[in-house]
């Protein structure tokens, strides 16, 4: 473990920031695109606590108190975590909000947490609260780092500001012409950094951070909400560090490596995993433009270590599947080979199966194709991981079997949030791993996952109710995924309590592992599967517009599928292909009906949570006549 911060040393998680700029002060920590000048910068760590330190001046002027909320509604960005350093070294709590999330939710949460101060994108998100304005009467000052707040200023905005108006100035640097421990009520909570001490002992934990209570509350992260009001999760410094750690100690992360962050920084898995774990190793994180830049960005960066949920391997496998459709016979054929071939060979490495003959076609099908894929990815990634839902083992079989450990892991918001991980030596691709050092787990009632340990939450925030609902008097917090636990003592999630479909013949169907199975399939860009207390199960289908027209042409089909949506031979065709993609269910999984639907689920029309979950209640709702269609005698 040499080279990683201890959670004694770190002590905090602004402790552990600089601890980090004590170590390597001119290593690079952050990488981000200037849009000024159309370049990626550098930052390192000594310049990020130069940075900090503005931000501190400028947040210790607002006259907060140790422990009032402040919040984050900006995409990934140094900016983000200059902002939320500063507010820890204050010891505020930190309150991050889904830049894409929709107004009246955000809203709720500035609203239900007391946000005091909020640091947005651009004027736009501000003015997008204007209806409910009377729910966040708390804040004192919002603060926009695009752009000029004079242009489209409105009467009663005056604690909107400027980020070039808020910030006090001096040159890059230099030294904070004021230093905080003269700022009232900030000279027993902030220390700046003091001159790096080579003689003394990397377990010797600096004083500032000794009078700091590591297991007070560092942070309130929101529930997505898929059913009733998000519900703040409350996890305190020591929660964070000590679940950074232990993922440090099962995936290899190395000093050199450069991970790219396109994940929302408000999402629990990207803050800890992408964020304090490359902190706490004195790894570069670089920060993707976008989403839809996000192709681009992987061949400018060239990341080694790659952090994200399952959708986004779930789309790029879509793709290789398309271009290999419009491909020769041999290219297919190739391809296939060189994932069985590759994927033996990890089953060997794994200690899963024989050595075969056929592993000496490697280094060729390496070179055709498995390198030629993996370049699309920027060429250098050493391994994946992968969290936040269910990733299907197809998917993951394609890239591991192209050279890519992909290391499915498990967790939650209340967790800080990871809590099982597979590893390079020990890779369960159909399970979530084993518990991580100092996580323990066991099945409740039901087979409901329970998990106890360091990184599990100090509760909800002004809930005890719901607190109370999910943790037992002696530490278990009861998950609500059904999970089964090998004799090896991997885990395998098998569906969630809540969201569990239960039929009219008494047969229970977790929908979301079908789901993830059907979209192996490029056509379907959105599917979920009903079925509730009738005979049996049907599907709401959402179609990729562009694969629907190849398709259409190879069946001789009309490419506006719009016009066949009482074709019987449009919907048998898109059965038989759901069919295919659900062979392995159990036979009373069987899909009998379908409904294509032509609007997208979208956060906006409220029918994902900001992490991308669908809200099923609300989509019920909208397609109940739908719905009740598919269970019409026909």
């Amino acid at each position: 473990m040499a080279g990683i911060i201890s959670v004694e040393i770190a002590g905090t998680l602004d402790g552990l920031f600089r601890e980090r700029v004590r170590r390597s002060p001119e290593a690079v920590a952050y990488r981000d695109y200037d849009r000024s000048n159309g370049k990626w910068r550098d930052l390192t760590w000594s310049r990020m606590d130069e940075r900090i330190a503005h931000w501190v001046i400028a947040l210790s002027k607002e006259k907060l108190r140790p422990g009032d909320r402040v919040g984050i509604m900006l995409r990934n960005c140094p900016e983000w975590v200059m902002f939320e350093q500063a507010a820890l070294r204050l010891g505020l709590v930190v309150v991050p909000l889904y830049p894409a999330d929709r107004p009246d939710n955000a809203a709720y949460i500035l609203q239900d947490a007391g946000v005091k101060i909020l640091l947005l994108e651009e004027l736009g998100q501000w003015l997008a609260f204007s209806e409910g304005r009377e729910q966040i009467a708390e804040l004192v000052r919002v603060i926009i780092i695009q752009g000029s707040v004079r242009q489209g200023h409105r009467a009663g905005d005056e604690l909107v500001l400027a980020l070039h108006d808020w910030l006090p100035e001096w040159f890059p640097g230099e030294r904070p012409p004021e230093s905080p421990q003269a700022l009232p009520g900030v000279e027993s909570i902030y220390q700046l950094p003091a001159e790096p001490d080579h003689q003394a002992s990397e377990e010797a934990a600096p004083s500032s951070v000794r009078a700091r209570d590591p297991h007070q509350l560092a942070t309130i992260i929101y529930t997505s909400g898929t059913s009733g009001s998000p519900k703040g999760v409350m996890l305190s410094h020591h929660n964070i560090l000590t679940n950074a750690h232990s993922c440090l100690q099962v995936v290899p992360i190395e000093e050199s490596d450069v991970l790219l962050s396109f994940l929302p920084l408000s999402h629990t898995f990207e803050r800890t995993a992408g964020y304090y774990v490359p902190m706490m190793r004195g790894s570069t994180v670089a920060y993707a433009r976008s989403i839809p830049q996000l192709q681009e960005d992987l061949l400018t960066i060239r990341p080694t270590i790659l952090v994200s949920v399952p959708r986004i391997y779930e789309r790029v496998y879509a793709g290789i599947r398309a271009r290999l459709a419009e491909g020769p016979l041999l290219s297919r054929k190739l391809f296939d080979l060189a994932v069985e071939i590759g994927y033996n060979r990890f089953e060997y490495q794994q200690g899963r199966a024989g050595k075969h003959f056929s592993h000496a076609l490697w280094p060729l099908l390496e070179i055709l194709v498995a390198k030629k894929v993996m370049s699309k990815l920027g060429g250098r990634l050493r391994a994946a991981m992968s969290g936040g839902a269910a990733l299907s083992s197809d998917v993951s079989r394609i890239f591991i079997g192209l050279g890519l450990p992909i290391l499915q892991g498990y967790g939650m918001t209340e967790s800080s949030p990871v809590v099982c991980c597979n590893t390079i030596g020990d890779n369960v691709p159909a399970s979530v791993g084993r518990p991580i050092p100092g996580v323990e787990v066991k099945l409740g009632e039901q087979n409901a996952l329970l998990i106890r340990g360091p990184n599990v939450m100090l509760g909800y925030w002004n809930d005890g109710e719901a607190t109370r609902a999910v943790m037992t008097p002696d530490g278990w917090l009861n998950s609500g995924d059904i999970a089964e636990i090998g004799e090896s003592g991997h885990i395998t999630i098998t569906g969630r309590l809540k969201e569990i479909i239960v039929m009219s013949t008494g047969e229970k169907i977790p929908p979301a592992n079908m789901e993830a199975a059907i979209l192996r399939d490029p056509l379907f860009e959105q599917v979920m599967v009903v079925g509730e207390g009738r005979p049996h199960l049907a599907v709401l289908a959402i179609l990729n517009s562009g694969n629907w027209e190849r398709m259409a042409d190879e069946h001789s089909l009309d490419r506006d599928w719009r016009r066949l949506a009482d074709d019987p031979k449009f919907k048998e065709t898109l059965l038989e292909r759901i069919a295919y993609q659900i062979k392995g269910f159990p036979g009373y999984a069987r899909i009998y009906r379908i409904a294509v639907v032509t609007e997208p689920w979208t956060i906006e029309n409220q029918m994902l949570t900001p992490t991308l979950k669908l809200r099923r209640t609300h989509v019920l709702n909208h397609y109940k006549s739908e719905v009740d269609r598919l269970y019409m005698k026909q």
